[in-house]
């Protein structure tokens, strides 16, 4: 919370906390871990009150070559740096390097937790091109599930979209976010990916918005992704997320740009705006034979 409004480093953060120096609701607080609600509570450093932060989600096209991650020792170029401002914002799950699709980024701790975690099972979409054909046995397959070296896995739902002589385009849909999980999935049943691409999170759909570009997410859309949690989620959760108060503040309304409203993203490693979006490595994206039946 206090690296998130610019006070200083997560170590510098924790200093503070441990020397006494941050108080919450007029109680000095020296535990690190402290769980705080901004919304509600009064949080101080020195004696000076902590500015509520403004919560945002950007829905991003993230392209083939961009990492997830927000620290990179290699210096490769990250979702973050594709989007504006100086806020600290982490994305919601990952997407490997090697694929391409939807990814949400924002600083609302809650709703990450709410779009990733396993037990609330929000719906994920991928289009996956894989070497050869699946048969209906692997179809079923995957329907059924099998077992990872991190335990068991299944598609909720698979379809095959579209084929050829060497390779297949396969419509999956997945309640959960495990590392490379459709990769893995695919490759136990013998068949390699060349691509893949996630296409929706619950009801939100990446639609036109093209490789490198970002806009900012509705407040509808925000509130859809939410009702979509607490749907999918255990009996025993409450129906929604904890009202916000007014320190939390909607997501400024999206900005139309080229196609289907992103706006153009920087490029990775630049510091300035400009209109053209990050090149890709590799190859092009080949997708025009399953994107007409694409979900959401």
């Amino acid at each position: 919370m206090l690296a998130a409004a610019g006070i200083g480093s997560r170590r510098q953060c924790e200093e503070l906390i441990t020397t006494g120096r941050v108080e919450v609701d007029k109680q000095t607080i020296t535990e690190l871990g402290t769980k705080v609600d901004p919304a509600s509570q009064e949080i101080r450093v020195d004696g000076e009150r902590l500015p509520s932060p403004k919560r945002v989600v950007y829905m991003l096209h993230k392209p083939v070559g961009v990492v997830t991650t927000n620290y990179d020792p290699s210096g490769r170029p990250r979702v973050i740096d594709l989007l504006p401002g100086d806020r600290r914002l982490f994305a919601i799950g990952r997407l490997d390097r090697s694929s391409e699709g939807l990814i949400l980024v924002t600083n609302d701790g809650e709703l990450a937790n709410r779009l990733a975690h396993p037990r609330y099972g929000v719906e994920k979409t991928y289009l996956v091109q894989v070497a050869g054909v699946p048969t209906q046995e692997t179809l079923d397959t995957l329907r059924r599930g099998m077992h990872l070296s991190d335990g068991r896995v299944q598609a909720k739902r698979v379809v095959l979209r579209s084929t050829n002589k060497a390779s297949a385009v396969l419509e999956m849909v997945l309640d959960e976010g495990r590392n490379r999980e459709v990769r893995r999935m695919l490759a136990a049943c013998g068949h390699k990916v060349h691509q893949l691409k996630r296409v929706s999170i619950g009801p939100l759909s990446l639609g036109q918005l093209l490789p490198g570009q970002y806009r900012p997410l509705t407040w509808a859309e925000i509130r859809s992704l939410e009702a979509a949690s607490a749907a999918a989620g255990d009996s025993g959760e409450p129906a929604s997320l904890p009202p916000r108060g007014r320190g939390l503040g909607r997501p400024q309304g999206s900005r139309q740009g080229s196609r289907e409203g992103g706006r153009p993203a920087r490029r990775p490693g630049l510091g300035g705006p400009g209109p053209q979006r990050p090149r890709r490595p590799g190859k092009a994206s080949s997708w025009r034979a399953a994107r007409g039946g694409g979900k959401g």
